[in-house]
């Protein structure tokens, strides 16, 4: 057998992995190998520092539920996920911009007609929004289907409250745009929220001395059977972290004003008592290659 040392174990975890049958993972695998062992080479990684890093991916694992995924929070605190998101979604000008997808999407979200209010009974300041969804010529994309999520005026995620029985939402719904594209809903208005800290993600945080902090933000995603699929966030104009985002998702295009209203009519004609926000927001997306 081969003598391995500190100049010759990257060559032969190499030729090891060049029998792999898939050409992409053989690609993947390999500069993987190459990146990993020119970073402890670089750091002169100690084996006490790697057993740190060992116990840490443990833990970030060890910690994932169905309802908080730990690796996804590492990603996008280590600004992989924005930078995995950019590459893989340029588009052409005036296209809406790609974000990150965060870790608090749910599969099957309920259903709203149009118009519905999607809080489902979240206390909070009553928030409309509606807008229209297009191509990236203007016209108009018939019944495309949007799924929206947001946090609480506590900066808290219905999957993160232990009140509630397992498939019980708030604040979060598929709605489908009219035959001109146009969607509306009401909800309410959410908060900026710190990410989960609580683990071992937080703590390589505070190590850090970085704050884990989120502007307040409703999230997309927008499917089309004729165009990509968008998912991306609207920011609250002045709102706070829009410079320090945790997790690195904010683009200026994604910015709009959140105006307040004073008691009176509502956009849907309503008496209303209490002061409300509006926000209108158009969606442009990128055709689907065939």
């Amino acid at each position: 057998m081969k003598n391995l040392d500190e100049h010759t174990i990257t060559q032969a975890v190499l030729t090891r992995n060049a029998s792999a049958n898939d050409s992409r993972l053989r690609e993947i695998m390999t500069s993987l190998v190459q990146h990993l062992h020119a970073f402890a080479r670089e750091t002169r990684l100690t084996e006490e520092e790697w057993e740190k890093g060992i116990e840490f991916l443990t833990a970030v694992g060890q910690i994932c539920t169905p309802t908080r995924q730990e690796f996804i929070l590492l990603s996008d605190t280590l600004g992989l996920s924005t930078l995995v998101t950019a590459q893989n979604h340029k588009k052409p000008e005036g296209c809406t911009e790609a974000t990150v997808f965060g870790p608090f999407h749910v599969q099957g979200a309920p259903r709203f007609d149009l118009g519905a209010d999607i809080s489902d009974g979240l206390p909070g300041v009553p928030w409309f929004v509606r807008g229209q969804v297009r191509d990236i010529n203007g016209n108009p994309v018939p019944h495309a289907v949007l799924e929206v999520w947001q946090a609480d005026d506590g900066g808290f995620y219905d999957v993160q409250k232990s009140e509630l029985e397992a498939g019980e939402y708030q604040g979060r719904a598929v709605i489908q745009a009219d035959s001109k594209g146009y969607y509306h809903f009401r909800t309410i208005v959410p908060e900026c929220y710190p990410i989960p800290h609580d683990g071992p993600v937080g703590k390589m945080l505070e190590a850090l001395t970085r704050h884990p902090w989120r502007p307040a933000h409703l999230h997309f995603m927008i499917l089309s059977d004729d165009h990509e699929r968008l998912v991306t966030h609207v920011f609250r104009e002045h709102g706070e972290y829009l410079e320090s985002d945790a997790v690195f998702g904010v683009r200026s295009s994604l910015i709009a004003d959140w105006v307040e209203h004073k008691p009176g009519i509502d956009p849907y004609g309503q008496p209303i008592d209490q002061p409300y926000y509006t926000l209108d927001f158009d969606f442009v997306l990128n055709p689907r290659v065939r």
